[in-house]
């Protein structure tokens, strides 16, 4: 591979990892060096002349970057070794997503593993692009608040919701979101044919990154009801989101205020009045695609989707990689 950024992929077996691979591979700036797995190690690292190692024989001295798309808690050592030699970290796990500690232990039940590397840059670059270049630790957002967020920012940023007023997400995930080792629930014949809720409630780990991210842009939103379910197909993540308005704009406004938030945003596509986003405006894509419904003046209902694995996970990351190293934000993603 030619020479650039030198980077290497921590759990790249995994469905995420596996796409960032695909991505690294095709980014004219990057030398793929390592991939690792501890599962699949010794095995064939599909598109390259990589074969997988194990988390420990990477050898952080022979690269500039890692993306670490490892399971929570065992990614924050990794990122905290990766740092003490100099090494930029592009994290996929939720260790770095909340801001404290104490919200870590909140919802992930377990004490963070380096609090003092908190709080760290959220890496979704259409709201917090100015704070993500020059970094040497980003954290990228989840699949579930990538999608929702970028459903509500407009609002949020326009002020243009009815305070204390809840906020209703009913989220859709395809079965590769529930990560690639096998579980009883996401079995080819549990799936098939069926749609099924779960996390109810204040349980989804993401509902607290979520209300994080949306606190800081109104702190006196009303109340977030997130349900997900899983979806009988591959990949591929809807958000049907429920707003009630406070009378600065009427629902109709809606469709030229997110127009307007993302007319210069590569990969966010808010579709046409009529249309409705659907998983094939996304899927394999490196975009979110968005539609507005109006329901009467003051309700609006948005349908915003991602790519689980892409804009959601894998896709993210890598621009999140191009605004830390200056490359242009959409390399190796359009």
């Amino acid at each position: 591979m030619s020479a650039g950024i030198r980077v290497g992929v921590y759990g790249a077996s995994g469905y995420a990892g596996q796409d960032l691979v695909e991505l690294l591979r095709h980014h004219p700036h990057v030398s793929l060096v390592f991939a690792t797995s501890d599962t699949y190690a010794g095995d064939a690292v599909a598109g390259t002349d990589l074969v997988y190692i194990p988390h420990e024989q990477a050898d952080l001295s022979a690269v500039d970057a890692v993306f670490l798309a490892l399971p929570h808690k065992a990614s924050a050592p990794v990122a905290a070794r990766a740092l003490a030699h100099n090494v930029k970290v592009i994290d996929l796990s939720a260790d770095f997503r909340l801001n404290t500690a104490d919200a870590y232990q909140q919802w992930y039940g377990v004490e963070h593993p380096h609090p003092e590397l908190l709080p760290v840059p959220y890496g979704l670059p259409e709201i917090h692009r100015d704070e993500l270049s020059n970094l040497n630790l980003v954290a990228v957002p989840g699949c579930y608040p990538t999608t929702t967020l970028l459903g509500l920012y407009p609002l949020l940023k326009g002020d243009a919701l009815a305070p204390q007023a809840p906020i209703i997400v009913d989220a859709k995930s395809g079965v590769s979101g529930a990560g690639r080792s096998p579980k009883p629930n996401t079995h080819f014949v549990e799936v098939f044919g069926n749609l099924a809720p779960y996390s109810a409630g204040r349980v989804h780990r993401h509902v607290g990154e979520m209300e994080q991210e949306i606190g800081k842009l109104m702190p006196d939103c009303g109340s977030l009801i997130f349900v997900p379910h899983l979806l009988p197909v591959d990949r591929g993540l809807m958000a049907s989101i429920y707003v009630t308005l406070n009378g600065a704009i009427t629902a109709d406004d809606a469709q030229a205020l997110y127009e307007e938030t993302y007319a210069n945003e590569p990969l966010v596509d808010v579709l046409p009045v009529g249309q409705q986003a659907t998983l094939r405006h996304v899927v394999r894509k490196n975009n979110c695609a968005i539609s507005l419904t109006p329901v009467s003046p003051q309700h609006l209902h948005i349908t915003s989707v991602t790519d689980n694995l892409r804009k959601g996970a894998a896709g993210q990351a890598v621009q999140n990689f191009n605004l830390m190293f200056g490359f242009a934000e959409t390399t190796a993603l359009l």
